[in-house]
């Protein structure tokens, strides 16, 4: 009947001249309106960016004086120094990025082995495990953090940087274990089996044929893990107490109480802490959008 009808209704505009031209000033409000529609919704996405933008180069006399929403009035760039320097984002950076790498490559490679062992070989048992990991993520993390805190206590390294990765590599396994392992399931068996025919073993298996397939899924998987650590505040305030090994996000809330007035300097901290992230995701988008539309098609 929709095939009857679609066939009808393209006779009556190819006879028609006047519903060709309906039909085309339709299509143009139709494109007009989704155009304008999207314009707004990234309007709206960028707004509170141009503001952080504005009010990071502007003076604190322009702020006090017109108010933090005014056209600027001024232009500077010493907030940045300040935020760099007094501010304490120089070390901060530095102590997110000792956290962040190890953390990215361990939970890619340690995901990445318990994957390979669960999609490629008959582990019994393998679903409960699968559905252990998924239920284990599930768990909101404040329900983790007394445990979190005697857990480093008992082991001595109660505020180092080590606990800080072990926490967060023990907490995110899990997830990039169970995805790693949907990827890896969709992966033919024949290619397995010709490798082991081949005299391969499991480990060139896994190093020369699992992992560059898996490539785009680890590149998408890796940009959010360095995310989710760099910008990790909750698991870094339970188990550090010393502000010279605080990562950035606690090191900005800091910033918020020494300059609570200053919001230039807060603005520009708030900048500098998202540059990071912000190309690692440039770097990686490519695979990041690659990784997602290999997840949706599975």
């Amino acid at each position: 009947m929709i095939t009857i009808d679609r066939a009808t209704e393209q006779t009556e505009l190819a006879a028609s001249p006047a519903l060709r031209r309906k039909a085309r000033r339709l299509r143009k409000l139709t494109d007009l309106a989704f155009h304008a529609a999207m314009i707004a919704i990234c309007a709206a996405w960028l707004a509170p960016v141009a503001l952080l933008v504005m009010v990071s180069v502007r003076t604190q006399n322009d702020i006090t004086g017109n108010g933090l929403g005014a056209i600027p009035s001024s232009f500077s760039l010493s907030s940045f120094g300040a935020a760099w320097n007094e501010g304490g984002e120089k070390g901060a950076i530095v102590n997110s990025l000792v956290v962040a790498v190890p953390v990215v490559v361990l939970e890619l490679f340690l995901g990445s082995l318990a994957a390979f062992a669960l999609a490629r070989f008959a582990i019994p048992g393998r679903r409960s495990l699968l559905l252990l990991m998924l239920a284990g993520n599930l768990l909101p993390p404040q329900i983790l953090l007394i445990p979190i805190y005697t857990f480093t206590q008992q082991l001595g390294i109660y505020d180092t940087r080590l606990a800080l990765i072990i926490v967060q590599v023990g907490f995110g396994i899990g997830f990039f274990s169970f995805v790693l392992h949907g990827f890896m399931r969709g992966i033919p068996r024949e290619l397995q089996q010709a490798a082991l025919v081949d005299g391969a073993s499991v480990v060139q298996i896994y190093a020369r044929i699992i992992m560059p397939l898996t490539r785009p899924a680890l590149a998408a998987l890796g940009a959010l893990a360095f995310t989710w650590a760099f910008n990790d505040m909750l698991f870094a305030i339970t188990v550090l107490t010393s502000s010279s090994k605080m990562p950035v996000t606690p090191t900005l809330l800091g910033l918020q109480g020494n300059y609570v007035s200053q919001w230039n300097v807060i603005a520009a901290g708030t900048l500098i802490a998202a540059v990071p992230t912000v190309l690692v995701f440039l770097r990686y988008q490519r695979y990041f959008i690659g990784g997602l539309m290999l997840g949706a098609v599975k």
